[in-house]
């Protein structure tokens, strides 16, 4: 049970460095859209490298904000039931979501994200407008990048779910004050 205790404590380390990244690339999202609105409207001065800049670090903050979500289960989903039920069979539900769901979607989010980002590197890809972003298949490889959080973040769920089966952690602890500790 120890190597469990081990390896779940290093994989919400992870999902919480994936939060860290997206919770910066906000910040750096809203001074970038601050700073587009001040120069249109101020300044009459439009930069197209910019206004993609905005979406190239909401892509950042969605892809890496997943595995954060997941792991302080943040996440969607249809609480009806689950709200009602004990620790060991939210931990059942999570560890089968996790296995059926999250671990596969990762894997096929990966492997057409890898293909993705290659063709748009093999291509020279970037963007069309005069005065956007070259190398397009940098925010591209976000994709896979994202996929493999995300499946460390399911085997966290799963890691998780196996402490709470055995007793030695409670997800109503475990998510008390909007995080994890």
């Amino acid at each position: 049970m120890q190597w469990i205790i081990k390896l779940d404590e290093g994989l919400g380390r992870l999902s919480t460095f994936c939060g860290w990244i997206a919770c910066i690339a906000m910040i750096l999202m809203t001074a970038n859209v601050f700073y587009d609105v001040v120069a249109r409207y101020l300044f009459n001065s439009v930069s197209i490298g910019m206004q993609e800049m905005e979406w190239h670090l909401y892509s950042v903050v969605f892809l890496l904000g997943i595995p954060y979500a997941l792991r302080a289960d943040g996440h969607v989903r249809v609480d009806v039931f689950y709200a009602r039920w004990g620790n060991k069979a939210k931990a059942w539900v999570n560890l089968i979501g996790a296995v059926i769901f999250v671990l596969p979607f990762a894997y096929l989010i990966g492997t057409y994200g890898y293909e993705f980002a290659l063709d748009s590197y093999k291509m020279g890809e970037s963007s069309g407008d005069p005065g956007g972003l070259p190398h397009r298949f940098i925010i591209k490889a976000v994709i896979p990048f994202s996929a493999f959080f995300i499946a460390t973040a399911g085997l966290g769920m799963i890691t998780l779910a196996l402490r709470v089966m055995s007793g030695e952690k409670s997800y109503e602890v475990e998510h008390s004050a909007g995080g994890l500790a």
